[in-house]
């Protein structure tokens, strides 16, 4: 594992921020949600954001997804603006809770981006049964929302995410809320889906194990302000199982993440 330095510039990263900053209110009571953020992704990545509650994680994934706007420094998606990349639909973003429409069905969900993309009706079927199947859904077209269990849900919201092949999956604690078995087998899931397709994923997450099994990089945030604190390359296999979290190797990667995240703390 190493420590990453200031990234270089390049056109062919998927994801590249800047001596980024963000400031709230800074004509009156001014909050430091950011402070000098230099991160770079490349294409096929696997990163997570991790750091206490309030580093800013979560509005770092929304700066690079133009839900949120810096004050200062660069961002740069698929080297374009983030709005850029949102109107080319470059990418797609996971919420904490599944936010689905409780009266369309399952795969009345997964249609609708597509819908809004003028496809035909037989395209949105096609595309939706596939995305459906890629996470394990194939049956439950026809259900509604509410007769789903909360990872089947979460699941939902990842294959409509993916419904219109974006080369960038962002997603913000997608599985914070479950239990914790359920949410092993979705991390096992989301892995072997990642390790098949090798979409760029940019992921937060306050779970050290989490961030270990699913991550080739993990950037370490410290309290607000947020600052990269450490970014952690992994030295585990690129193809992974729960069972690897016993192993040296995993526990070596979950200690120097617990040291940079002990260490952002004292700075």
């Amino acid at each position: 594992m190493s420590v990453a330095s200031a990234p270089p510039a390049s056109a062919s990263l998927a994801v590249e921020v800047r001596n980024a900053s963000l400031i709230y209110n800074p004509d009156a009571a001014p909050v430091h949600a950011l402070a000098n953020i230099d991160l770079a992704v490349k294409p096929g990545e696997f990163v997570s954001l991790i750091g206490p509650s309030g580093c800013g994680k979560t509005t770092l994934l929304r700066v690079i997804a133009d839900l949120e706007h810096i004050t200062s420094g660069s961002v740069l998606v698929n080297g374009v603006s983030p709005h850029d990349a949102r109107l080319a639909r470059a990418y797609g973003y996971v919420f904490q809770a599944p936010a689905l429409f409780p009266w369309r069905t399952v795969l009345g969900n997964v249609m609708l981006p597509l819908q809004i993309q003028d496809k035909t009706a037989a395209q949105c079927k096609s595309i939706a049964l596939e995305q459906l199947a890629r996470v394990g859904l194939t049956g439950f077209e026809g259900k509604y929302p509410w007769q789903l269990s909360g990872g089947m849900q979460q699941r939902v919201s990842i294959a409509r995410a993916l419904s219109f092949e974006p080369r960038i999956l962002m997603m913000d604690e997608p599985f914070g809320a479950l239990d914790e078995i359920t949410r092993d087998r979705l991390n096992e899931q989301l892995q072997q889906l990642w390790h098949r397709e090798r979409r760029t994923v940019v992921f937060v997450t306050h779970s050290i194990a989490e961030a270990v099994y699913l991550s080739t990089r993990i950037v370490v945030m410290s309290p607000r302000p947020g600052r990269i604190v450490r970014v952690i390359d992994s030295t585990l296999p690129d193809e992974r199982h729960l069972g690897l979290r016993d192993s040296p190797e995993f526990v070596a990667v979950a200690h120097a993440v617990r040291e940079a995240l002990a260490d952002g703390h004292h700075d």
